[in-house]
């Protein structure tokens, strides 16, 4: 057991190395990677592979003249995704010069518009069928975009309850609550044929972000989900 922790933290190095390198170069073979980092190429593909399991980088066949085709290995999105990107630090500042030089009202109105656009990119991607087949794959695109989330049936009654337990804009609600509106907003939007309402904030609170959907009832209909 002791000797397998060791072996796990000394590979960290070798890993976090790969995707630095994966990073300045673009791609590169595991021979490539072996020879910048003094490893053996065996020991190299483990770790690819170990990478690849984490959806961290991908292999491209690539023909390079006579014999097998080698793999040239690159970054995936999620790969990328571990170095910073400056961008939560640009969407602050953006917002304060916003906040600055605009009325209130007007950086409302951007921020709805923002929520708006979002909600049809979402409605197309989650398409039609049950409200629980919608909700879990908008569950699917809030994870894609760095939230951690969940939906289970509401407790308390009809409908359901989308927790999400990390915030991708989190540091950017703490100083811009408007940002939360327009969660609630987009949500809405999204599920125009539901009552969507906030039933936890991390702001006031709550260890999640919590929205209940329950679908409207249907004209000259009693109610129900």
């Amino acid at each position: 057991m002791a000797a397998a922790a060791t072996a796990g933290s000394a590979s960290a190095p070798t890993r976090e190395a790969v995707l630095s390198l994966l990073l300045r170069q673009g791609e590169a073979t595991a021979a490539d990677l072996a020879a910048q980092l003094v490893v053996s190429v065996q020991v190299m593909r483990r770790h690819l592979r170990s990478l690849e399991d984490d959806g961290l980088v991908l292999a491209s066949p690539s023909s390079e003249g006579p014999g097998r085709p080698s793999n040239h290995w690159g970054l995936t999105r999620e790969g990328r995704s571990r170095f910073p990107d400056g961008s939560e630090h640009f969407a602050l500042g953006l917002l304060d010069s916003l906040a600055a030089s605009l009325p209130a009202q007007i950086v409302a109105q951007l921020l709805g518009q923002q929520a708006e656009a979002q909600a049809e990119v979402y409605r197309q991607n989650i398409g039609s069928g049950s409200l629980a087949e919608r909700i879990e794959r908008l569950v699917d695109l809030r994870r894609r975009d760095g939230y951690v989330a969940e939906v289970q049936r509401d407790s308390e009654g009809p409908g359901w309850v989308m927790s999400e337990f990390h915030c991708s804009v989190m540091r950017i609600a703490e100083q811009f609550p408007q940002v939360c509106d327009q969660e609630l907003q987009l949500i809405r939007q999204t599920f125009p044929d539901c009552q969507v309402d906030r039933v936890q904030w991390r702001l006031e609170g709550g260890h999640s972000c919590g929205f209940r959907l329950q679908l409207n009832p249907a004209p000259n209909s009693g109610p129900g989900c």
